[in-house]
């Protein structure tokens, strides 16, 4: 036999089923009508034969499932005795309290509740009349606005240092997997080593790419890469050391050229013309030919057809008479010749062929005939060219003997030999210019006629 529980123990048995079940036959009916499943009725019909009791309510300590929450009870809807009709037909039958509009009263003089909802709410005569609402004002479409593609971030190389910061890492770009099954999905994982991107060059450079290089610190090895790119090799810096000497070496040679060929030629001048003045001025004083000083002027040598007009003075010193732009008559030694104002011999004279007044750069160009013209403080002497030497060597010093050899000459006479340098801008060799004296003219009659014209 079951034990009873509690809710039986306190008593709550007794009312629980005499609040389901006044009669207890009733229950014992219901029990017995369940118990037959061919007599119990299809839900929505009722049994046929007899008259379907209430249904008996479960103990709570017999129900199996979870136990459902009591139903919280609603507000008490007003029964049929107060619903419109019953309420109209009443509050027209019951009479109404004073003449001041006050509600009506049931007939033992008790007003109605004044419950919202049981307050009656007049039936409409007619449908409400349908509210025109007035279309929608139609909305302009959006401008579409251009979103530009997503940019794929380019994947970074792990693998080209080893310490470095996160934003350090340079971006290289993938091989295109072009081999076998393995070498694609290596690719497609992104595993594989790619080459690296090429970065733009400057300023600089923004020549060719599509914008700036963005500006970003170096890692330890590119900054090393960097350094040895700016640093220079020993070739570079020998080779910029040789270029300078060259450069330096051409601006002296092009100023020494420049001081050579065209200073030089006017300080000579300059030199000879204030030669040329003192020369005439000490023909004024008493003074014997053959008496003058190494470097000290005495004649004028005149050449019409070169337009030469130099100083002559004693000896051939480079330093003291030649590099002053005047001609040097041989006066020392074995090389000492004859005056002009002496019945017989050679008068020889040397001077600058180039640079430093170069009074005899185109003494090529005599030919037989021309006039050579010695002009000293007491006569006028004229010699016509007659031959040409056009080199010898230095060391040939016959061509100013007496008679010189090759010069035509046979006997002794008062001759004129003038020597140069040859080539030009050398002195590898000596020109030589012979001539014969035809004319002595005293300075009392006057300048010889190639002087006058």
């Amino acid at each position: 036999m079951t034990a009873l529980r509690p809710e039986h123990d306190a008593g709550y048995g007794a009312s629980y089923e005499q609040g389901g079940y006044e009669d207890s036959g009733a229950f014992e009916a219901a029990v017995d009508g369940l118990a037959d499943p061919l007599n119990d009725p299809l839900p929505g019909q009722q049994g046929q034969g007899q008259e379907r009791g209430p249904r008996p309510v479960r103990k709570p300590g017999r129900h199996r499932g979870p136990r459902q929450p009591e139903p919280v009870p609603e507000a008490t809807a007003p029964g049929p005795e107060w619903s419109g009709d019953y309420y109209r037909q009443y509050a027209a039958e019951a009479p109404r309290g004073p003449e001041s509009g006050t509600p009506p009263y049931y007939a033992d003089g008790t007003t109605p509740p004044a419950d919202p909802a049981l307050i009656p709410v007049p039936e409409p005569d007619s449908a409400p009349a349908p509210v025109q609402v007035p279309p929608p004002a139609p909305v302009p479409e959006p401008a579409p606005v251009h979103v530009p593609a997503p940019v794929p971030e380019p994947r970074l190389d792990d693998q080209t240092v080893g310490l470095r910061t996160a934003d350090t890492r340079r971006a290289v770009e993938p091989e295109p997997a072009t081999g076998g099954r393995a070498e694609r999905r290596r690719a497609a994982k992104g595993g594989g080593r790619g080459r690296r991107r090429a970065e733009p060059a400057g300023a600089d450079a923004g020549h060719g790419s599509e914008g700036p290089a963005p500006d970003r610190p170096l890692s330890r090895v590119e900054a090393r890469r960097a350094a040895r790119a700016r640093k220079e090799s020993p070739a570079v810096i020998a080779s910029r050391a040789v270029g300078e000497l060259f450069i330096t070496f051409g601006v002296l040679m092009l100023l020494f050229v420049t001081y050579q060929l065209w200073w030089t030629n006017v300080r000579a001048d300059q030199f000879a013309g204030k030669e040329t003045n003192k020369i005439q001025d000490s023909w004024t004083k008493d003074r014997q030919p053959g008496t003058f000083e190494p470097g000290q002027g005495f004649a004028i040598m005149h050449i019409p057809k070169l337009d030469v007009v130099v100083p002559i003075a004693e000896g051939i010193s480079k330093p003291k008479v030649l590099d002053h732009g005047m001609v040097g008559h041989y006066a020392e030694g074995r090389l000492k010749t004859a005056m002009p104002a002496d019945k017989q011999g050679n008068f020889a004279v040397a001077g600058h062929r180039n640079t430093h007044g170069e009074p005899f750069r185109y003494i090529n160009q005599l030919k037989p005939g021309d006039e050579i013209i010695v002009e000293t403080r007491d006569a006028y002497y004229t010699y016509d060219m007659t031959r040409l030497l056009p080199q010898t060597p230095p060391s040939n010093v016959s061509v100013i003997g007496p008679v010189p050899p090759g010069s035509g000459f046979t006997e002794p006479g008062r001759y004129i030999t003038l020597t140069t340098c040859t080539p030009e801008f050398t002195s590898t060799y000596r020109m030589i210019v012979w001539g014969k004296m035809v004319d002595e003219r005293p300075r009392s009659k006057g300048k010889p006629d190639a002087l006058v014209g």
